[in-house]
């Protein structure tokens, strides 16, 4: 691959990490240089929501509306019913009608909001994007198709001695001991034919999509190519590289699984700690992918880390850009003080889930709420039902060496009552004992 691309927008996503492979590279990057391109990605609706793997293909369709060219993010509302098994170890276990468009509905919302949020959250760091994309979902061609047309017009331009030869197939065919389906084996003429309709329909000339997508991409190009009535207008393809993190694992696992976009399924709280997590090792690559810092900025930020001078700065600084793009600055605040909360900083005004989720992994005891109401709860009943203190005289003592804390804030009186006005969020409130020794207080009617 060339290290220097005429084309903004190539040279901005080879820096960046995007590319692994292209085809027609110097075509392509001639096209992109002299002409504004519509493009596409596809989003499977097999979950109810994207997760931060996802972003990759999302920022590249960002990166690209920022340079002038126009993408398309296409939910796979038909292909979603089949799976595809580029990548997997395993068959796709099949979605009804019901859910899968629930599915593709969750995620076209999701996408309409991310992209419009990364356009303008671009155009504050100086691009000229032109704000222009559009959503699209393949059930809306592909459902009126009948089997017999499909066989007729795009089974006659593959070969099966071909598309046994794309990885997708191959692997499955080698790895797995009941190979692979006649309905994954079809997936990438499936695909191939949402190439050649928004080819035609969309003025659509490239496709772009994960490593694993490439043998997919390439059969849009042949069927493109075979049967297309403008066939002579080049058509290309773009895969980025497969993303880890520094340990090899696949960039947005954890250790409670994926990390969705979904604030309902990952909580903001819990997306920032992901990126605040991130070891040094990841900090560049994952600055250039998800982020519209300048080149500037980014290797300024490297070279701290490379002079081992970073103190968290740089993960703080990537996990709020992050946050901010996928669920708005102000609950990318509120996640920097949830954090600082875990760090002495006073817990108040948090909702029940927010509180829930910063202290997910710390004890909890459930009290009547009608104790607050009634003033029967005092701070040494607090201490010593939650098993943080052996009896009231080791509570007192703890108060009055100012080791005991309500909410982050000092204990002075041990003879204090607890009531409402004293919760972080609507039915809970936090003690600590020490420095590190928490216990959430939840308050049930």
């Amino acid at each position: 691959m060339a290290e220097i691309f005429d084309s903004p927008a190539l040279s901005e996503l080879q820096w960046r990490g995007f590319l692994q492979d292209i085809t027609h590279q110097e075509e392509l990057d001639s096209t992109l240089k002299d002409e504004k391109v519509t493009l596409y990605c596809g989003f499977d609706p097999t979950a109810s929501s994207l997760h931060v793997g996802n972003l990759v293909g999302v920022m590249a369709l960002v990166h690209f509306a920022r340079h002038g060219h126009r993408p398309l993010a296409l939910v796979g509302g038909a292909t979603g019913l089949i799976g595809d098994p580029s990548g997997k170890d395993e068959e796709r276990e099949l979605l009804s009608d019901e859910q899968l468009e629930q599915n593709a509905e969750g995620i076209k919302g999701q996408l309409n909001s991310i992209l419009s949020q990364a356009i303008r959250q671009s155009r504050e760091t100086g691009a000229t994007a032109s704000g222009e994309f559009k959503m699209v979902n393949n059930a809306d061609w592909l459902r009126g198709v009948t089997y017999l047309e499909f066989l007729r017009d795009v089974g006659k331009c593959f070969s099966v001695n071909a598309m046994m030869g794309k990885e997708s197939v191959r692997a499955r065919l080698e790895e797995r001991e009941h190979g692979i389906s006649y309905t994954e084996f079809s997936y990438m003429l499936i695909q191939a034919f949402d190439f050649l309709h928004l080819f035609e329909n969309e003025d659509c000339r490239l496709q772009v999509g994960g490593s694993d997508q490439w043998g997919n991409i390439t059969a849009g190009l042949e069927l493109i190519r075979r049967s297309s009535d403008n066939a002579d207008r080049d058509a290309f393809g773009l895969t980025f590289p497969l993303i880890t993190s520094a340990d090899g694992k696949k960039l947005g696992k954890s250790v409670k699984g994926a990390i969705f976009l979904d604030p309902e399924l990952t909580s903001p709280y819990d997306f920032y700690q992901y990126w605040v997590n991130r070891p040094d090792q990841d900090c560049a690559m994952c600055l250039r992918l998800f982020t519209f810092l300048s080149r500037q900025e980014i290797e300024e930020m490297e070279a701290t880390i490379d002079a081992g001078e970073n103190r968290g700065e740089v993960q703080r600084k990537l996990a709020w850009e992050v946050t901010t793009l996928i669920h708005g600055e102000e609950q990318a605040d509120l996640a920097v003080r949830a954090s600082k909360m875990l760090f002495g900083e006073e817990i108040e005004g948090l909702t029940d889930e927010d509180l829930a989720s910063i202290f997910s992994d710390v004890p909890s005891t459930e009290f009547s709420r009608e104790k607050l109401k009634s003033g029967e709860l005092g701070i040494l009943d607090a201490f010593t039902e939650t098993e943080l203190q052996r009896s009231n005289g080791a509570t007192r003592r703890l108060i009055k060496q100012g080791g005991a804390y309500l909410n982050n804030v000092r204990i002075e009186d041990h003879d204090k009552t607890l009531g409402e006005e004293d919760l972080a969020s609507e039915s809970m409130m936090v003690v600590r004992s020490g420095k590190k020794n928490y216990h959430v207080l939840r308050f049930t009617d």
